[in-house]
């Protein structure tokens, strides 16, 4: 009899035909969208467009087998052109591709020392934010393609918009991007209408890219000026693939491992590198078009985007170079418009949250849209959450105060949570003077959680004692009283 193994190997979703169908047309509507964006994104950088348009080639596919999200889309970025844009500028091809090379090594032992877990401390106002700016950033990139255009441009983005809009109600057979981009792209040539074409971005690769080594002095000198540059690269990319993982885990209801992502985007990084590519990360847009537009949900998409990038290029250039950008802005602005969260600023929405919420909502999207860059916006407004938090903390913290009947003893009871910010103001809370020569802070409804609350109640105890009173502290839980004996005693100057 045949041996049936104890554990068969499930089934990839991607053999089912109706979702490599899917996956395959999501893949082919992306590389369309990733060919004017890498360009543009090579001129930021200050480097041949084909060094951009090489680096979404190898940054998709090597993450779609090393990334921890499953259709999520990485490629080069303008966050990424932005940080190495001034040491191309002033030192070259070779210094910048050896910094890829050193980001991701970065990225590597980040990802490896567990630097994904510190996504939890992300809230949701800053989701929220980030999503927002996202898209606003998304919007404002395609304005300069629609000033100082030829007329034509505007019917024909109008007619894309049109039809991304109402084929779904007819038919989702066939994902509605690559229609409007098919159908613009079939009339401008035939009808000879001449508009700004894909190739008037730049030239497009004819060959595949080649691995070697960067052309720098492999120095100690060298490495001091590379590793400033490659650790903002590192931040930098983790922050944007980090942040558009867990929104693509919220849109598709799933789960993916941010630690196994974090390593991935590394690893990617430094194949880039290796074969002359200016590096990447997730790609926000992008990864809108493929998981929420074309539907996509597995590895194949992106695996496939970054393999007919190379395709359309090398294979289809002539044919690429003629796609109106007015098709691929229609979709841009059909994308951005779709990732906004209408929700979040409804009245009914901003009626209940708290103002704090909003406020950080708010200057999230804020320093985004200002400083153009995802990640500086993620910081600050997770900064400002956090030290809303405290102050809201800070202010549940209570102190009772009971006398004994025969005024010779008296107890305050301390409720709500202990740390450097409630407990500053703790010293203020009793009364010193006018006190009984025994007192009991009982601690029982609170936690100590920091070296502040007990060197504050350090100074509380010396207070007591300089005016020749007795002061016990009770109800401590087993952590608590931990720390406070540790340490107590040990703080004052």
């Amino acid at each position: 009899m045949p041996s049936v193994p104890l554990f068969p190997r499930a089934r990839p979703a991607w053999l089912s035909p109706k979702v490599a169908r899917t996956e395959v047309l999501a893949g082919l509507v992306v590389a369309l969208a990733l060919i004017p964006e890498a360009i543009s994104f090579s001129i930021i950088a200050g480097v041949d467009p084909r060094i951009g348009l090489c680096a979404s080639f190898t940054m998709a596919v090597v993450i779609s087998v090393a990334g921890g999200r499953a259709a999520m889309i990485s490629a080069a970025t303008g966050a990424i052109a932005l940080v190495v844009a001034p040491l191309a500028r002033e030192h070259g091809l070779g210094y910048l591709v050896a910094t890829v090379i050193l980001g991701g090594l970065f990225q590597i032992v980040l990802g490896s020392l567990g630097v994904a877990k510190l996504m939890r401390f992300v809230p949701r106002s800053v989701m929220v934010g980030f999503v927002n700016a996202l898209a606003i950033l998304i919007f404002l990139a395609q304005v300069p393609e629609l000033i100082d255009v030829p007329w034509p441009v505007y019917p024909l983005f109008a007619a894309g918009l049109l039809i991304m809009v109402l084929l779904p109600k007819l038919t989702r057979a066939v994902p509605a991007p690559l229609v409007a981009i098919v159908a613009l792209t079939a009339l401008t040539i035939a009808a000879g209408i001449t508009v700004p074409t894909v190739g008037d971005k730049g030239a497009l690769p004819s060959s595949l890219p080649v691995p070697g080594v960067p052309d720098v002095p492999f120095t100690w000198a060298t490495l001091t000026l590379l590793a400033p540059y490659a650790l903002a690269f590192a931040l930098v990319g983790l922050m944007e693939s980090l942040m558009t993982a867990k929104l693509v885990d919220d849109l598709t209801d799933t789960r993916s491992s941010k630690t196994r992502e974090a390593i991935g985007q590394g690893v990617a990084n430094v194949v880039t590198g290796i074969f002359g590519g200016m590096g990447g990360c997730a790609m926000i847009g992008q990864t809108m078009i493929n998981v929420k537009t074309a539907g996509a949900r597995t590895r194949l998409s992106t695996f496939l985007a970054g393999t007919f990038l190379m395709i359309l290029c090398i294979v289809f250039g002539p044919v690429v170079s003629d796609i109106p950008m007015a098709a691929l802005i229609a979709v841009m602005v059909l994308v951005a418009f779709g990732t906004f969260d209408w929700h979040s600023v409804a009245p009914a929405t901003l009626k209940r949250l708290p103002a704090g919420e909003i406020g950080v909502m708010v200057i999230t999207v804020a320093v985004v849209v200002a400083t153009d860059n995802l990640a500086i916006g993620v910081v600050v407004g997770s900064v400002l959450a956090m030290v809303i938090f405290a102050r809201r903390v800070a202010r549940v913290v209570e102190v009772t105060a009971v006398t004994d009947p025969d005024g010779t003893q008296i107890v305050y009871a301390v409720a709500g949570e202990l740390f450097f910010a409630s407990s500053n103001d703790l010293v203020s809370r009793f009364d010193y003077a006018g006190d009984p020569d025994s007192v009991v802070v009982d601690l029982t409804g609170a936690r100590i959680w920091d070296a502040s609350t007990v060197a504050a109640l350090d100074a509380v105890t010396a207070k007591y004692e300089n005016r020749g009173k007795s002061v016990e502290i009770a109800g401590l839980d087993e952590r608590s009283a931990t720390m406070h004996r540790r340490l107590s005693g040990e703080l004052r100057a």
